[in-house]
């Protein structure tokens, strides 16, 4: 494009976002408006860019073009007119290397924060910003110009013991500053040991963060130390409070008879639980049976509302933490164990209280009424999903023998999953199959195995279940219009998926839908177009990662990967607060307690329970994570040198990542493959040997050595190899 093309097409673009009925755009979306086509694209970039450089037009967080209403002078603009125009307020993340981002609500793109810009933020402080004209690139840059708040008050980290003062260095690799700490403030703790510090100072320019060390964890090898620092560092509640823990222990061990009047007596259906084999809190149960061409199906859910009173200690307490956590070696609970492991767990042989979604299927799947009804109920037996699929799939006689009377209801209970999950599958819903990690512990914490843990058809059973009953009563509130909690999960943001149909067409795949007009339906093509292909989980996972992150809120707006109006979280009230909450307004709504003035009630205070029940979704999914990531390094650190296979799970361009059978994935980075000069081919996403023509791209089963494993930062190192993969003699994992 010469000189006088470019200044003519800047006035065109510039008169298009000067117009008053512009609204701001991205620049795909201006070239659809102009009817650009897609091989002159790169010719509209470099018109906005050129019109970015002269400061005519600015760019906002998401991306899209507007006019400029002029330059800003952070040091001399008044703030009363900043802080109607400019001002931002968000969370500032740090990174090691000295600069961060900013994360503010609302926006799809978080804020580079150059090194020189941050203003002293410590990690997690809440700062006011303001934005600056982008030099960079195209993510939006900005200044913090004011630290509001300190959102991390105490930290986890390693003590190390000076002559008269010390200092700990934080677990968290964001965070690059030690903590100093005055002697008068180490209490016992002993070089090397993990400690917790509560944050005093934050430092600045010339000062380092001061803290006092309030909790000595222990040292690092110490059996559960690891995975204690990671529940510390995350503020995750471990003890509970006396008056909590008091209140529980008053909760009886059966069930009253007061507690059963006015409930549907259940007890004579046949029921079961069906878990995983350690599972304690069983909150629910399911029964089945055929009558005149319909399946009536049964979810009997823990009605923990019973004995967790709204407002109650126990109550508040469950709120704050939000949800269990399942780490590798522990549970942290949301309710006491006297509650969750007893009186509102399902066991067998015993009666328990329950809210039961009836429901009522047709021959083909679909789910033609269901009734919420508070009952009792009997489990008549427990069963694990392994006892299940030894009935169904594997026939075990001996099995089949002892639970001669449950046979028939699990062969019925198979017929009905497969016909829901193809209603479910017909309508467009997502079914990301990846199989978990499991990661057996020896007898001291350290772990000596990890495997994947696959699915079967009981663990698609529950699910099938399960879902159909979350979908059935969030179906009847939301056209009820009666304030509830809703798990939505929003359609995918179109650039993020727009990235991975280029890889897809880079793999050869011929799929012709855009991000922009990408449904679920679309993904679930693509998804059944993987199977069997080399890079089928690799492909997956990068789909789901484009997918935005489900959430809590009192807004019916539906579930994209499930292709699902109506859903929300019924299920799991021992484990979920959502859930709890919204027992209470199903029990109110039964009981006709569901008053104008209660109404208003659940509507000002619900949006708070989904915000918080958010909140700590993200920081459990964050801990449990973490632990694994810790685990799974220390695990390949037994097995330096040894030879496993794998594939490539992600190449980029300044290394390739490599997955193993087990699930554990490391890295081979670039700077080490010594054998040629190797360059990232971005366009194929594979990375290409110069000299030797090797190619290494997604899905390549390729043999790797174990080089490094940091337990510390939960990471690992590979080497391509082409030696068998075999093990050394000996273990020494597990002493």
């Amino acid at each position: 494009m010469n000189p006088k093309q470019l200044k003519k097409r800047k006035k065109t673009i510039y008169d298009v976002i000067c117009s008053k009925s512009y609204v701001p755009m991205r620049a795909r979306e201006i070239a659809i408006l102009l009817d650009i086509p897609r091989e002159k694209r790169k010719d509209l970039q470099d018109v906005l860019d050129s019109l970015m450089q002269e400061h005519k037009i600015t760019m906002d967080s998401r991306g899209r073009y507007m006019k400029k209403k002029g330059p800003v002078n952070v040091k001399t603009v008044k703030k009363e007119e900043y802080a109607e125009r400019m001002y931002l307020k968000g969370t500032f993340i740090s990174h090691p290397k000295g600069f961060g981002f900013v994360e503010v609500e609302g926006e799809d793109l978080d804020y580079f924060i150059p090194e020189e810009y941050t203003g002293c933020a410590f990690h997690k402080d809440e700062v006011e910003i303001v934005p600056l004209v982008n030099k960079r690139g195209r993510r939006p840059e900005a200044k913090v110009v004011a630290i509001t708040g300190h959102g991390l008050t105490q930290l986890v980290g390693t003590y190390q013991q000076e002559r008269s003062f010390g200092f700990v260095k934080p677990d968290l690799h964001k965070i690059e500053r030690e903590i100093y700490i005055a002697q008068k403030n180490a209490g016992e703790a002993k070089d090397g040991q993990k400690v917790v510090v509560q944050m005093l100072e934050y430092g600045g320019h010339h000062r380092s963060p001061e803290g006092k060390i309030i909790e000595v964890l222990g040292y690092s090898r110490e059996p559960g130390v690891d995975v204690l620092s990671v529940a510390k560092s995350m503020e995750l509640p471990m003890e509970f409070p006396e008056k909590v823990a008091n209140q529980a222990a008053r909760v009886p061990d059966h069930v009253q008879d007061g507690d059963r009047e006015g409930r549907m007596d259940l007890r004579a259906l046949c029921m079961v639980t069906i878990d995983g084999e350690d599972a304690k809190d069983l909150d629910d149960a399911v029964s089945l049976y055929e009558e005149g061409g319909l399946y009536h199906l049964g979810v009997h859910i823990a009605d923990v509302s019973n004995y967790v009173q709204a407002g109650s200690a126990l109550d508040r307490e469950a709120l704050k933490r939000g949800t269990s956590v399942y780490l590798v070696d522990r549970v942290i609970p949301m309710l006491p164990v006297q509650l969750s492991n007893g009186i509102c767990s399902l066991n067998a042989g015993q009666d328990r209280l329950a809210l039961s979604c009836l429901m009522t299927f047709d021959q083909s799947g679909k789910r033609l009424s269901h009734e919420l009804v508070e009952s009792v109920i009997h489990v008549d037996r427990r069963m694990s999903y392994t006892e299940v699929k030894k009935i169904l799939v594997d026939h075990d006689e001996e099995l089949c023998r002892e639970c001669e009377a449950l046979v028939p209801m699990f062969r019925q209970m198979a017929d009905l999953s497969a016909k829901i999950r193809k209603t479910r599958e017909n309508r467009g819903s997502i079914d990301f199959d990846f199989p978990e990690c499991k990661i057996i512990l020896g007898e001291t914490g350290h772990p000596i195995e990890i495997r994947p843990y696959e699915r079967n058809v009981a663990t698609d059973m529950i699910e099938d279940f399960m879902l159909s009953a979350n979908e059935a009563v969030a179906s009847e509130y939301c056209k009820r219009e009666i304030p509830f909690v809703y798990r939505v999960h929003e359609n995918p943001d179109p650039e993020k998926v727009e990235q991975v149909l280029q890889l897809i067409h880079a793999l050869g795949m011929q799929e012709k839908k855009t991000g922009q007009e990408l449904t679920s339906a679309e993904v679930q093509k693509i998804l059944s177009q993987l199977k069997g292909k080399p890079y089928e989980d690799l492909v997956s996972r990068l789909l789901l990662r484009a997918m935005k992150r489900a959430r809590y809120t009192t807004e019916c707006s539906g579930h994209f990967g499930l292709a699902a109006r109506y859903y929300c979280h019924f299920t799991s009230p021992i484990r979920r607060y959502p859930d709890l909450q919204i027992h209470r307004i199903i029990k109110d709504s039964i009981r006709g307690r569901l008053k104008p003035e209660k109404i208003e009630k659940y509507r000002e205070m619900l949006p708070e329970v989904a915000e918080q029940s958010s909140r700590t979704e993200r920081r459990a999914e964050e801990a449990e994570r973490e632990t694994e990531k810790i685990k799974k390094a220390e695990y390949m650190s037994y097995h330096l040198e040894e030879v496993f296979a794998g594939r490539i799970s992600g190449v980029t361009a300044w290394g390739v990542y490599v997955e193993l059978d087990n699930t554990v994935e490391g890295m081979v980075r670039l700077q080490d493959m010594y054998d040629d000069y190797y360059r990232f081919d971005e366009e194929n996403y594979r990375i290409v040997g110069e000299h030797s023509g090797k190619v290494y791209g997604l899905g390549d089963s390729v043999r790797v050595m174990v080089e490094d494993a940091d337990v510390a930062a939960g990471t690992i190192d590979f080497s391509f190899t082409e030696k068998e993969p075999r093990k050394r003699r000996g273990y020494r994992g597990e002493k």
